[in-house]
């Protein structure tokens, strides 16, 4: 007799752990494909120019292998799944408080520095906006440092790379408000997720102005990729059965092929098909343990890709435009990737890791005074 769909394993609330040595490698390749997408988007579409290793990938990936143009969302993706699959367990282990509180810990002081940076080069006449505006006002800047910038309407962007967070915020909080229903039932969690998605973006495509959050589109056409990760999480932990994989798998598919027909999507018709190999390539590689994972540089960049997302629009194009005229394209793409790894170092040595270490001990594993562990003592003696 099989399984019926919504059968609760009995190891539910346990969420074991899945071994992920391949983790690293995937990071790795996910920081890259993110940055060359960019030095995609700004040589070719902003500067009207080429490159012959862009040329050399177009012809592999993009025309051979049929994925997005510039390799658009492939990185994005790649991310998206890893956070599914690696913040699930703590979603169902953690309680509510502290699984938040760990993950501001992780995100949100290299976020802040970053859009104060972002903020500061666009007041300085250094940066450019990443929306259609020439300034930020004070109003527009405070809610910048709380992803509120995105959701107005035109939509401001003086980091436009901190997008992906509020997908991420979002899927936080839909585990956190459905910890209960996560550890009892977890399929039903990506089966909801899918609905939810697919309303918002119903909701915006037939709501009239001004009524319509634009934004919510865009989060509700990347949650799939982080519903992919968790399905594979749940597969491998034996918390969900086959037929329940295979339902959860094709509502995430339903969900993508409604954004791309919707035109949520801003790269092309893809999307389905790049998604497909993004997941195909991480639930392959995130079991691999060979020596390429292995690498300094991979574990480098694995350890550094969060720097490297919210640095490196920030630096790369000055870095090209006042190095391309003395050492040629090839050497200003050197000089900038050079430029990327030092911020990143700088942001992740002196922002990223004290900041988490510091509300960590003060909020996850606060330490007694030795003094109150004396008086203590000395009162039971």
């Amino acid at each position: 007799m099989s399984r019926p769909l919504f059968d609760v394993p009995t190891r539910g609330a346990e969420a074991p752990r899945v071994q992920l040595p391949g983790l690293d490698l995937l990071r790795f390749l996910a920081a890259i494909a993110v940055v060359y997408s960019h030095i995609c988007f700004y040589l070719i579409d902003d500067l009207g120019t080429g490159w012959w290793f862009i040329d050399v990938v177009h012809a592999v990936l993009t025309q051979g292998a049929g994925l997005n143009m510039h390799l658009s969302f492939v990185g994005v993706a790649a991310f998206m799944m890893l956070t599914g699959l690696l913040i699930t367990r703590s979603a169902i282990r953690q309680p509510r408080g502290k699984f938040l509180i760990a993950r501001a810990a992780r995100l949100v002081p290299a976020f802040w520095v970053c859009i104060l940076a972002a903020i500061l080069l666009v007041r300085f006449g250094i940066n450019g906006m990443f929306s259609g505006h020439t300034t930020v006002t004070d109003g527009e800047a405070a809610l910048s440092f709380f992803l509120g910038a995105f959701f107005l309407k035109p939509q401001v962007a003086v980091l436009g790379v901190a997008w992906t967070l509020a997908v991420q915020i979002a899927f936080y909080l839909f585990c956190v408000s459905g910890r209960s229903l996560l550890r009892a039932k977890p399929i039903v969690m990506p089966l909801l997720g899918a609905a939810l998605c697919m309303l918002v973006i119903i909701y915006n495509l037939y709501m009239p102005e001004p009524y319509t959050v634009p934004f919510l589109s865009k989060i509700a056409a990347t949650l799939p990729t982080v519903f992919l990760g968790q399905i594979a999480y749940l597969a491998w932990a034996g918390l969900i059965s086959v037929r329940g994989l295979l339902v959860a798998l094709i509502a995430q598919v339903q969900v993508i092929v409604l954004a791309t027909d919707m035109q949520v999507y801003w790269a092309g018709s893809h999307y389905l098909w790049t998604i497909s190999v993004v997941f195909a390539v991480v639930v392959l590689l995130s079991r691999y343990d060979g020596r390429i994972g292995r690498l300094r540089i991979v574990h480098w960049v694995s350890t550094r890709s969060y720097a490297i997302y919210l640095v490196h629009t920030l630096v790369m194009y000055r870095i090209y435009e006042n190095t391309v005229g003395f050492v040629g394209m090839t050497g200003a793409v050197i000089c900038l990737l050079l430029g990327v790894a030092l911020a990143s170092e700088l942001v992740y040595r002196g922002v990223e890791v004290p900041a988490a270490r510091w509300i960590s001990n003060q909020w996850l594993h606060p330490k007694r005074p030795a003094v109150a562990e004396k008086v203590t003592a000395r009162t039971h003696a």
